[in-house]
């Protein structure tokens, strides 16, 4: 698949993208795909809890690898999996959802500073949008649309697509569904949320 919404961004429309992430209360930088995984991991304290959610991105840049097994964090998403769903429901959706650091990606990223995730059960959302002290969200610069409508357009026409052929792939479901987004337009907590760009089409 190839087109608009997998070719990364013009430097002039990623520069002007930061500066509105930052007039949103979102820091912004951008990095090459080189430096992505040390800037992420410069960003988190030795020590804290990190749940690492189910991204592409964090995958193939190796951030999950060594957040979950390094033992410098307390990964939690090990922990996570560790328990029982049907006796231990309530213990796994308190872990997923406060920690001391949120760490994932996000699907569209608007030219005016706002972030689109969509995502099937909800799960990763309640720590984005508050119970998490601090939200790093790795991004290629490819997810940068010009507005809203063109951000749902590329959840439905392109990242839809590509997590279903990836949830077939790992669960053995026919495929994945966009029951719920968050749009995320500003934070007031100053240096909760930051956006690491990656200058490179990653992840999707």
């Amino acid at each position: 698949m190839s087109g608009k919404f997998d070719t990364k961004a013009d430097l002039e429309v990623v520069n002007m993208t930061i500066e509105a992430l930052k007039n949103n209360g979102i820091d912004a930088i951008l990095v090459s795909r080189d430096d992505a995984k040390q800037t992420v991991l410069d960003l988190i304290e030795k020590g804290s809890e990190v749940m690492t959610m189910t991204s592409v991105t964090l995958d193939e840049l190796g951030i999950s690898e060594v957040i979950n097994g390094s033992g410098d964090y307390v990964g939690l998403k090990p922990k996570l999996y560790s328990l029982d769903k049907a006796t231990q429901g309530k213990e796994m959706r308190v872990i997923g959802a406060v920690h001391d650091y949120a760490l994932g990606s996000v699907h569209a990223v608007t030219q005016d500073g706002q972030l689109v995730i969509a995502s099937l059960t909800g799960s990763q959302l309640p720590a984005y949008a508050y119970t998490a002290e601090h939200v790093i969200w790795v991004v290629g610069t490819q997810k940068i649309t010009k507005d809203l409508n063109e951000a749902m357009e590329r959840l439905n026409t392109h990242t839809l697509e590509l997590e279903s052929e990836r949830a077939r792939k790992a669960y053995g479901v026919p495929g994945s569904a966009i029951a719920k987004t968050l749009i995320f337009s500003k934070e007031i907590i100053p240096g909760r949320v930051k956006v690491v760009f990656v200058d490179d089409a990653i992840g999707y």
